[in-house]
């Protein structure tokens, strides 16, 4: 049955009409983003809340096995780094650490003049290594100790995940990481998040790389950071100009977030590792400070957590080419004004 239309609609309803056509045709469908509170990315690179760009310079702290070392923040300050990705443990594989245990660790950074990545390791070689847990599972976490972040977010990055996925079901690294990123935007996580690649971060099947357009649209904020970590699989300058070149011609932001000088897979090329990052002005943080096991201990930057016993990778990264003494640039919310116009000396951290 035919239905007979109204001959003279109402005015309303062809207003809502051509709005319902021009709104989208104008760029106004969404509503206008609120101002990002603290970093943020633009055109793939990462930004200050001032707009100020900022590139990692930093290193690896395994705070999580080793809590007693707080005082290494200050060391590795002391050594030139503007920044600290810090291992911490949701629970699932390792001791949990706390909110309070997080809300310190955030604390001692800034009082040192770092900017902290935070991220959960029990995520690591997930599907291949057992005992490792989701993205979903480290997304909870970070929802479980908001308290000790809201509000840091020109100070903290979250990544949420070491290294998930192993060399097993890799593929589901994409669906994945869409859906831990949402899961935090959910929860009002308003941080720049850090996503790592799956591979043992190495990303040699370049699943990261070729779905990191489609992650980053997935962010609602639009503010992901993808890492890569260096080992054996870049063992070329080839190599890592490659992968990195093609997330810099893509606007996408990328940072090395782990690299070392040798390891057991193979002979990272460390100099074309610095060369690229310093080029390109991408982040890089090296892997790690102290405390590796023996079969990796020669990733050690000091022994022993002795600030003045620097090996040759810490004496490499620190003071060589293209290194942290050489390029590294302190975060401008430390800068005078926005952390008062005396900064205080760096000094040992509380326990």
């Amino acid at each position: 049955m035919r239905f007979r239309t109204r001959t003279a609609p109402r005015t309303a309803a062809v207003l809502a009409a051509l709005l319902g056509l021009l709104v989208p045709l104008l760029g106004l469908a969404a509503p206008a983003q609120a101002a990002p509170v603290g970093f943020r990315v633009q055109n793939g690179r990462l930004l200050e809340a001032s707009g100020n760009d900022f590139v990692m310079r930093g290193v690896n702290h395994a705070h999580t096995w080793y809590p007693n070392r707080i005082s290494s923040l200050s060391h590795i300050k002391a050594k030139g780094a503007n920044s600290v990705r810090v291992v911490l443990a949701s629970g699932d594989r390792w001791t949990r650490n706390s909110a309070a245990d997080v809300a310190n660790v955030v604390a001692q950074c800034k009082q040192n003049r770092l900017i902290c990545v935070l991220e959960v390791h029990d995520t690591t070689g997930y599907g291949e290594q057992s005992g490792a847990t989701t993205l979903s599972r480290a997304a909870d976490y970070w929802t479980s100790v908001k308290t000790a972040l809201a509000g840091q977010e020109k100070y903290v990055i979250v990544n949420i995940g070491n290294e998930p996925y192993g060399n097993s079901n890799y593929a589901r690294w994409t669906a994945d990481t869409k859906a831990a990123v949402q899961k935090l935007r959910s929860a009002g996580f308003n941080h720049t998040l850090m996503v790592d690649a799956p591979n043992w971060g190495q990303d040699w099947a370049f699943t990261m790389r070729d779905n990191a357009a489609s992650v980053f649209a997935a962010d609602p904020d639009r503010n992901t950071v993808f890492s890569v970590h260096m080992y054996g699989v870049f063992n070329t300058a080839a190599k890592v100009n490659d992968y990195l070149n093609r997330f810099v011609a893509a606007k996408l932001p990328i940072v090395v977030g782990e690299f070392g000088h040798n390891h057991s897979d193979g002979n990272p090329d460390e100099d074309a590792i610095l060369a690229a990052a310093q080029r390109l002005r991408l982040g890089y943080l090296g892997w790690s400070w102290s405390g590796n096991s023996s079969d990796v201990q020669y990733l050690d930057m000091v022994t022993n957590f002795d600030p003045n016993g620097l090996t040759s990778w810490g004496r490499r990264l620190f003071n060589g080419t293209n290194g942290i003494v050489a390029t590294s640039k302190e975060a401008a919310v430390f800068s005078a004004g926005a952390a008062g116009t005396n900064p205080p000396a760096v000094t040992l951290p509380h326990h």
